[in-house]
């Protein structure tokens, strides 16, 4: 996908549920989840057992969330993916995009969704993307 591309979709994003979200500091999900709240997003944590995360009410999988999602930001192990994206193409909403963070992949997970026109990333930070492209950009322009 072409910088110009992302930096359309990433505007065009305002509902994002977190797979795999937990508030640990120093994890990854929690440095992630946390920037995306202090960039407007309305964030929507997904872990089967917490009850919060960020002060936010967790949901227990994506079919409990209470409407539809722009993009699921996936942190869960790769060989999870495919079930995943299963799971999406259940509900009765389909999110713009289904985004694997660095070191996750699914060439499965991929080829379902995209057929059922989901845009999928993989293997790249959503935080450093949006960064690089929106927040960075703007600071260039002030």
């Amino acid at each position: 996908m072409s910088d110009t591309s992302m930096r359309i979709l990433l505007r065009s994003v305002q509902n994002i549920a977190i797979l795999g979200a937990k508030d640990t500091p120093g994890q990854p999900v929690d440095r992630v989840g946390r920037y995306l709240l202090e960039q407007g997003y309305a964030v929507w944590p997904v872990h089967p057992v917490r009850r919060t995360v960020w002060g936010l009410t967790a949901f227990p999988d994506l079919a409990a969330l209470p409407g539809p999602m722009d993009l699921i930001d996936v942190f869960r192990a790769s060989q999870y993916c495919l079930e995943h994206a299963r799971e999406v193409l259940a509900l009765p909403w389909r999110p713009k995009v289904f985004w694997m963070q660095t070191g996750i992949a699914s060439p499965e997970a991929r080829k379902l969704l995209e057929t059922a026109d989901v845009t999928v990333v993989e293997n790249a930070c959503l935080m450093v993307e949006h960064a690089r492209l929106l927040r960075d950009a703007a600071e260039r322009q002030a």
